[in-house]
């Protein structure tokens, strides 16, 4: 099996299991291939949790789940040292975040100082405890869900920290004509005549899609084209028309590296072996939203981040 194969296979799989959510599941899978985190927020019941419980049964990992609450420790995420009286020393006792995927399920219901752990962990790819650095395993991908409605006693991340997330991925509800197919899907699962899952894909598999993915030609005008959407969104003025109202401050370095991972991981899942606009216009949304700030005008207005970056795309034109 080759690693496309093997990833074609897995995106099969969960699209069979999270019927209606194409594009949440390809997203998921780009997060995959470009080594980058995912933050997906929807309203309850359409199946941000249920797709990432999918995936872990389809790679050879280690799957952690977090249920994000107030009064969560950062030593519940990370681990903590553990007094040992037999041996009279202390031991680390390692956290869910040393899986190899992590969901962080509503993260905006713990206080900051959890956040920043985690958030910390994402960036190092380590945690430090008592000052003793502990390396997280290579295959480490966190997919945090968040609920946009209910904001009692919720923390909402800091826009800045949302910039560590690769990819922001608003989870719609599945199309109405997909409702009828959920139901027996479910009603398959419970009575127990549901599909078997395939056999998990091996770690390696993924590493080896990582470096073909990595391999992905950008020719010097994709290059231009990602760096222009990027610049507009800081300086939307010189678009003209509404931009300039709508962006109060526009994206980081960070939306550049995260468009060229991004749109290369899409490539490769087209089977393309170079990037096009096509696929830097595809990731545009999921890699640029959470890292623009909107103005007071445009959230007055209705505005959300998805239509700004929207009308970025039909401004910005590639070369």
């Amino acid at each position: 099996m080759t690693p496309r194969e093997a990833i074609l296979g897995i995106s099969d799989a969960m699209n069979a299991a999270v019927i209606g959510q194409e594009e949440v599941v390809e997203r998921i899978l780009v997060a995959l291939l470009a080594n980058g985190h995912l933050l997906m927020e929807g309203l309850p019941g359409v199946a941000k949790t249920r797709s990432i419980k999918t995936l872990s049964t389809l790679i050879r990992s280690d799957f952690s789940r977090v249920q994000f609450t107030p009064d969560l420790l950062p030593g519940d995420v990370t681990g903590s040292e553990i007094y040992r009286e037999q041996t009279g020393s202390f031991d680390f006792q390692p956290g869910p975040i040393f899986g190899n995927l992590v969901l962080a399920d509503e993260i905006n219901r713990a206080p900051a100082k959890v956040q920043a752990a985690l958030l910390e962990a994402m960036e190092e790819r380590q945690v430090t405890v008592t000052g003793s650095t502990h390396k997280l395993p290579e295959l480490f991908l966190v997919l945090a869900t968040q609920n946009p409605i209910e904001q009692e006693g919720t923390y909402p991340l800091p826009e800045a920290q949302m910039d560590r997330f690769l990819l922001y991925v608003h989870v719609p509800y599945p199309p109405a004509e997909n409702e009828a197919a959920i139901l027996r899907l479910v009603r398959g699962e419970k009575a127990g005549t549901a599909a078997a899952a395939p056999e998990p894909v091996p770690q390696e598999l993924i590493f080896t899609a990582r470096r073909e993915v990595n391999g992905i030609h950008v020719a010097a005008a994709a290059e231009q084209y990602m760096v222009d959407l990027v610049v507009a969104t800081r300086s939307p003025e010189k678009l003209g028309g509404d931009l300039a109202k709508w962006i109060r401050l526009g994206a980081s370095p960070r939306g550049t590296l995260a468009l060229d991972a991004a749109a290369r991981a899409h490539a490769w899942l087209r089977g393309q072996d170079f990037v096009s606009p096509d696929n830097i216009r595809a990731v545009a949304p999921a890699c640029l939203a959470h890292r623009i700030h909107l103005s007071y005008e445009a959230e007055a207005a209705g505005m959300t981040r998805s239509e700004v970056i929207d009308e970025l795309l039909r401004q910005v034109v590639a070369v």
